[in-house]
C-alpha cells in the first residue's frame, strides 16, 4: 500500500481523539475522511502531515516510515482551511515559493510556477496580489502551490469550507479532474456527506476517533456498517454513470 496507518492512537490531556486506527491507500487515489466535528479526522490528517505526531502507531508512505519525519521533510504537502497564503506575495510568488528550498533558479521556477498556474486557470491573475483575487481564486493558488512541489502525497484539510454552495461544487470537478489528470493521492477531509461521496475513491468514516467503516462511496452507501453510517450519510439516492463515476447525490428530505 502506498499509504498506511498502522495502530495509531492519539489523546490530549488524556482524552482519546484517535485511537487504534488502521488505515491505508492505494497509489493516485482520492480518499476523503468523513465525519462530524470532534471525531478525529483533522487530527488525523495532521499525523500524516507531520504537525502531530501519534502517542503509539506507525505512518508508513511509499514503504518510508514517516512517523517522526518533520513535516517540512515529508514528500507531503498540504492545503489548509485558511489557505495560509503570503499577503505580500503575488500570486506566482506565492506558487512558487517552496521551489527555492529546492534548488530551482529564478527562471526555472517562475516557467514551473507558469504551468501549474495554467493547470488550475490563473495563469492571468501571476502578478495579481493576493487581496485582489477572489476566495476560489485563493483556494485554486493554495492547491497549485500545494502541487508544485510535486509531493507523494497532497493533504486538503476541508478547503472548500469558506466558498459558497456554488463555488463549492465548481471546485470539486475541478480538484477531482486535476487530481486525475496528475495521477496524484490525496487525503481530502470534510463533515460534508455529499461533497465526500462526488469526489473520493476511497472514504473512511469516522467517529468518536475511530474509523467505523472504510470502502468505495458505492460501497459504503449500499453496505453500511452500522446504523450510525447509514444514519450519518442521510442520502435516499446516488447516480452513477456506467463507468462508475458519481453523477449525483440526492439528500433525504
Amino acid at each position: 500500500m502506498f499509504l498506511e496507518l498502522k495502530s495509531i492512537h492519539k489523546s490530549f490531556d488524556g482524552q482519546k481523539v484517535v485511537e487504534n486506527l488502521d488505515l491505508t491507500l492505494e497509489k493516485g487515489q482520492l480518499l476523503c475522511i468523513l465525519g462530524s466535528s470532534g471525531c478525529g479526522k483533522t487530527t488525523t490528517l495532521n499525523m500524516i502531515g507531520g504537525f502531530l505526531t501519534p502517542d503509539t502507531g506507525t505512518i508508513f508512505l511509499d514503504g518510508a516510515d514517516i512517523t517522526t519525519i518533520p513535516p517540512e521533510k515529508r514528500p507531503v504537502s498540504t492545503v489548509f482551511q485558511s489557505y495560509g497564503l503570503f499577503p505580500h506575495m503575488t500570486v506566482l510568488e506565492n506558487v512558487i515559493y517552496g521551489l527555492k528550498f529546492r534548488g530551482y533558479k529564478k527562471r526555472q521556477a517562475r516557467e514551473k510556477g507558469m504551468r501549474y498556474l495554467e493547470m488550475v486557470g490563473l495563469q492571468d491573475y501571476a502578478n495579481s496580489a493576493i487581496h485582489e483575487i477572489s476566495g476560489g481564486q485563493q483556494q485554486r493558488t493554495a492547491l497549485a502551490r500545494a502541487l508544485i512541489v510535486e509531493p507523494k502525497l497532497c493533504l486538503l484539510d476541508e478547503p472548500f469550507s469558506n466558498l459558497d454552495a456554488a463555488l463549492r461544487v465548481k471546485m470539486r470537478k475541478e480538484l477531482k479532474a486535476l487530481q486525475r489528470e496528475l495521477g496524484i493521492t490525496m487525503v481530502f477531509v470534510t463533515h460534508d456527506q455529499e461533497e465526500a461521496m462526488l469526489l473520493s475513491d476511497q472514504m473512511a468514516i469516522m467517529d468518536q476517533g475511530r474509523l467505523i467503516q472504510m470502502g468505495s462511496p458505492e460501497e459504503i452507501f449500499r453496505n453500511p456498517a452500522n446504523e450510525f453510517v447509514s444514519s450519518f450519510l442521510s442520502l435516499s439516492s446516488l447516480r452513477w454513470e456506467e463507468d462508475g463515476t458519481l453523477l449525483k447525490v440526492i439528500k433525504e428530505p
